[in-house]
């Protein structure tokens, strides 16, 4: 899988496969991609994932913005 789509500072969804055999998700701020591993920083905090472990990934918009509480 070629991530030269993926850019530093882009926000992406990965899904990938943990030890155990079952997949994951990793949303967030793309750190950095090589060959080798893809770092995202989300809500789980820095996550290294290893491209043979890949079984997805995108580029996703940002966030909506809050909404307000008030009436």
């Amino acid at each position: 899988m070629a991530f030269e789509n993926f850019r530093p500072g882009a926000r992406v969804v990965v899904r990938y496969l943990l030890p155990t055999g079952q997949a994951t998700d990793a949303l967030g701020v793309l750190v950095s991609a090589d060959a080798e591993t893809l770092v995202v920083d989300g809500k789980r905090g820095i996550e290294t994932i290893a491209v043979a472990d890949v079984i997805a990934a995108k580029t996703v918009p940002p966030p909506p913005e809050p909404r307000s509480g008030g009436l």
